[in-house]
Formats: C-alpha cells, sequence, structure tokens
C-alpha cells in the first residue's frame, strides 16, 4: 500500500515526467539560480547558462526547449544576437530579461525577436504568470517533442540544426526555410494563411507574397527534388499553405 507522502512524490515525479523544458540564459549567477529554482519549484524542467554559446551547444545537441529565457547583457554577444540564432532554429517563444526599461528597448525586443520583455528587477510571481501565459498560447509545440523530428520513413528534420534528412541526405536549410517549415510542420494538416508565414517567418518585417511564393519553391525542391504529383506542402490557392498529415503522406506513398 502506497502511503500518502510517497503517493504525493509518485505524483509529482509523473507530473515532472509530462513538463514542458525551460532554457535560461542569465550571466548573473545569483539571478540564474534564482530563476531556475523559482520555475523548477512550479514543475517546469530547467536548463540554465551564464553565456549564450554555451546555451547554443546545448540546444544544438537536445533540440529546442519549450521557450527559452534570454538576458540581454551575456559575455559573448547580446541577447537580441542570441536570439536572432535561436529564432533561425525554430519559432521558439522567447522571453527578454533586461535592466534596461527604455521604450526603444522593449519594442526592439518585442517587435523583432520576444513574446515578451521583463525589466529587472521583477517580481517572482509576475514572471511565473507570464511564463505560464505564453506557454499556454504555443498549443503545438512539435518542435521541442526531440531533437529529430521524423515525417516519414524517407524525410525526417533537425530544426536547431537547420538541416533536413532525405533518405540518409543531409540538406542544409536557411533560416527562412526553417521558419517555414517549422510553421507548417507545427500545423500538420490545417491551412497557415500566406500573412501568419510572412508575419512569423520574417519576423513582422516588410516581405511581399511573392517573396514567400520564391522561398516556399526552393523549400519544396529541398524536400522532393524529383516530386511527381505527391507534395508535403500543399498550396491552398487563394488561402495558403498546408503540411500533410502522417496519414496523407502514407496513403500518397
Amino acid at each position: 500500500m502506497i502511503k500518502k507522502g510517497e503517493a504525493r512524490d509518485l505524483t509529482r515525479s509523473r507530473i515532472m515526467a509530462k513538463a514542458k523544458r525551460l532554457l535560461i540564459v542569465e550571466d548573473d549567477p545569483t539571478t540564474r539560480m534564482m530563476l531556475h529554482d523559482l520555475l523548477e519549484g512550479e514543475g517546469y524542467h530547467v536548463t540554465s547558462f551564464g553565456d549564450a554559446p554555451e546555451a547554443l551547444d546545448h540546444v544544438r545537441r537536445n533540440g529546442l526547449p519549450h521557450l527559452i529565457i534570454v538576458d540581454l547583457g551575456l559575455p559573448s554577444y547580446n541577447g537580441f544576437e542570441l536570439s536572432r540564432r535561436l529564432k533561425q532554429m525554430g519559432d521558439v517563444p522567447i522571453v527578454i530579461l533586461s535592466g534596461d526599461s527604455s521604450v526603444e528597448s522593449r519594442v526592439a525586443g518585442i517587435e523583432k525577436y520576444a513574446e515578451d520583455y521583463i525589466v529587472k528587477p521583477f517580481n517572482h510571481r509576475e514572471v511565473i504568470a507570464r511564463v505560464a501565459r505564453i506557454l499556454s498560447r504555443f498549443v503545438d509545440q512539435s518542435y521541442a517533442r526531440e531533437p529529430l523530428i521524423s515525417i516519414d520513413s524517407h524525410l525526417s528534420i533537425d530544426f536547431a540544426n537547420g538541416v533536413l534528412l532525405r533518405d540518409n541526405e543531409r540538406i542544409p536549410l536557411t533560416p527562412i526555410e526553417a521558419n517555414l517549415l517549422y510553421l507548417l510542420v507545427g500545423n500538420r494538416g490545417k491551412v497557415v494563411s500566406a500573412e501568419a508565414l510572412m508575419a512569423r517567418a520574417w519576423h513582422n518585417e516588410e516581405v511581399f507574397e511573392e517573396t514567400l511564393r520564391v522561398h516556399m519553391h526552393r523549400l519544396r525542391r529541398k524536400l522532393q527534388p524529383d516530386a511527381q504529383g505527391f507534395q508535403y506542402i500543399r498550396n491552398e490557392r487563394g488561402v495558403g499553405y498546408r503540411f500533410i498529415t502522417e496519414e496523407e503522406v502514407a496513403r500518397l506513398r
């Protein structure tokens, strides 16, 4: 018979096994440890580093987490540059931490890279609430399931390293192609509008639909250079694009 305390510990371990993974990149050891313990106490799996290169190496080896907290003042290069590199791997949600409360810095962070911008010093409960709110908005986070996402026996995608594995051949993706593919794969079976693809893949920069069509054509050629009829990416004319589901792949193969 399981005692009450043991049952509580067992329940917590089961919750932790399903917990979402967070990555913290903060050079101040006191702040880093405080955030690590705070969010781990909320049931998240937390990994933390003091500088950008170590964090990027971790992501390349282990895949993208569900959410990343990035300090702006890092030793190697600033948090904006780290956020840019992370966004090239996939549309992972980023929260920026900074002692800079200027409107210019906050607007730049949110417009280009981040889902949120938290100014130091911050309230513990506020951090917890903001992280939970962001994660609740990102329903399908397929990029965070595993480092290598298998589509079928012919195709896998390594978003963290920006490559396709097509019949054992490694094919590099450009940052834009990786972002487009991430958005489509994360919404498999659903149509993603051209407007949504342009806004997320180019991070709200001005871009025209013709540019999207050119990038989508190149991406399709990388996915299937000799495709005859079968296409992973379908153009739903006048609406947007759709990545077909595993069931459709099996049927069409």
